[in-house]
């Protein structure tokens, strides 16, 4: 029987955690609906046949004068005039599912804002009239990609302070942990809000100040290991036949070093989430006009008889979450060694 490999064995332990199994696969079709948002929601339609004519509005603008308007400016395709051109004879005008973008207003709501749940806003509009969907759905792939960039830079620059500190040890180790202690007390709360209050909040600026100190926790780890490993029998064998440095650190210990490093990922995506959420609640986040998950809940609470607003919001920050916790155990059992 031919012996099976480590990497398709842990594989099989994670398929058989059914929990963690199912998780990534929704979670995985949860982002890859979420990426194409502007297919799915959006105010300008994805095609249209006008004149025998196709064209694509949501990858090129057109003037309002190729659909026989009387400016130059972009076309409003929700203008009545402008549907009624597109509808008419032989045109025709294909919306997306959701006829609304993160940032689309609806001026003809006929009720105060946020209007709650009905057939043309499923999940209700928030305070400004626009639709709350959408911005689920904007807002979840933002959060998303926030999550995913924050554990990279996080996940490399520990794993990079933590080989170094594991494997020279001695002095190297002595400076780096006096460094990460200093570091780690610093107010991060306080330089945010600083930071915030002398330069326009964006995704860029919040994923930098929190880059600066989400490397810190794996980096133990990642330090931990390498100081184990840099006293095995291999690694002493390979400095006696003269291999550098670096090789050893890249080729020999760091994949025996990355089970803690994998297992947590999912963790610690969950709180780069949670932490973009959180500075939106308080309005240190990302500016007002992009969609995200803190800045409905920040509404909801505005609005506590807005019982939508709150709601659909938890539902996909809780359930988000809960996907990530489940994947990141069931990583946790197929990394374990004794399960191997």
């Amino acid at each position: 029987m031919k012996k099976q490999s480590l990497a398709h064995r842990r594989w099989r332990n994670f398929k058989k955690n059914r929990r963690g199994f199912y998780s990534l696969l929704f979670f995985s079709f949860l982002f890859l609906f979420s990426f194409f948002a502007e297919v799915l929601s959006n105010d300008k339609p994805f095609l249209i046949h006008y004149e025998g004519g196709w064209y694509y509005p949501l990858f090129k603008t057109y003037p309002e004068t190729v659909f026989g308007g009387d400016f130059a400016t972009e076309a409003d395709y929700r203008d009545p005039y402008m549907l009624e051109r597109l509808n008419s004879e032989d045109n025709k005008v294909f919306f997306p599912l959701n006829p609304y973008s993160s940032n689309s207003i609806d001026l003809d709501l006929g009720e105060a804002v946020p209007a709650p749940p009905s057939t043309s806003h499923l999940l209700g509009t928030d305070d400004r009239g626009r639709d709350v969907l959408a911005r689920l759905i904007y807002g979840f792939r933002l959060s998303v990609l926030f999550g995913f960039a924050l554990t990279l830079i996080g996940t490399l620059t520990g794993i990079l302070a933590g080989a170094v500190q594991g494997y020279f040890g001695g002095r190297t180790d002595l400076i780096f942990q006096r460094f990460i202690e200093i570091w780690s007390a610093m107010p991060e709360l306080y330089l945010l809000i600083i930071f915030a209050s002398i330069f326009k909040p964006s995704v860029l600026l919040i994923l930098i100040l929190l880059s600066l100190f989400g490397w810190m926790g794996l980096a133990d780890y990642v330090r931990a290991e390498f100081l184990k490993g840099r006293n095995l029998e291999y690694v002493k064998a390979a400095k006696a036949l003269g291999v550098g440095n670096l090789t050893i650190m890249w080729r020999h210990l760091l994949p025996n070093s990355m089970t803690p490093v994998i297992t947590f990922l999912p963790f610690r995506m969950s709180g780069a989430i949670l932490a973009l959420t959180s500075l939106d609640f308080l309005g240190l986040g990302v500016p007002p006009e992009i969609p995200s998950l803190g800045e409905l809940l920040a509404q909801g609470k505005a609005n506590i008889e807005a019982w939508w607003l709150s709601l659909s919001t938890v539902i996909v920050l809780v359930g988000t979450l809960i996907l990530l916790i489940f994947i990141g155990e069931a990583l946790r059992e197929a990394f374990d060694p004794r399960r191997q």
